[in-house]
């Protein structure tokens, strides 16, 4: 069977790196862990890790999608993602410590959007403009105008 798993280059200490995503993440667990490669699992996806160096750096062309229920759970994956020198974006996208970029997305901004309401619809999409974060009570107030 084939496999498609996302290999991150890393630069700094690997171990640091995967202690934070496996910690983050409550189904988190390590693999395989060495001063060079590191083979973790979070949110059921494998991922492959290399201390690579400072050759090759991540950017927003990459990212992944963090699919939360509850502001709960986006106030939590925000939180952590971006302490000790992760960067808040817009719009729920963010780069953690490491320079990975993250966008922590709750599915009701998927719902409202969606609204056949076009008028309803454009109140989401402008009050999640404004937001770094978002927000699900803002944008269901929004919603309802």
């Amino acid at each position: 069977m084939v496999t498609i798993t996302p290999f991150l280059w890393l630069d700094g200490d690997l171990a640091d790196a995967v202690a934070f995503y496996t910690e983050t993440f409550p189904d988190g667990r390590v693999e395989l862990l060495s001063p060079q490669m590191a083979t973790f699992e979070i949110a059921g996806q494998r991922f492959h890790a290399l201390k690579g160096g400072p050759l090759y750096k991540f950017n927003e062309a990459i990212s992944f999608f963090i699919a939360c229920e509850t502001q709960d759970e986006v106030d939590h994956y925000w939180t952590r993602l971006t302490a000790d020198g992760g960067l808040e974006g817009r719009c729920g996208w963010l780069k953690d410590r490491f320079g990975l970029s993250w966008q922590v997305v709750p599915s009701a901004l998927g719902r409202l959007m969606s609204d056949p309401d076009q008028d309803r619809a454009g109140r989401v999409r402008t009050a999640l403009m404004g937001m770094r974060k978002i927000d699900i009570a803002a944008l269901e107030l929004a919603h309802r105008g």
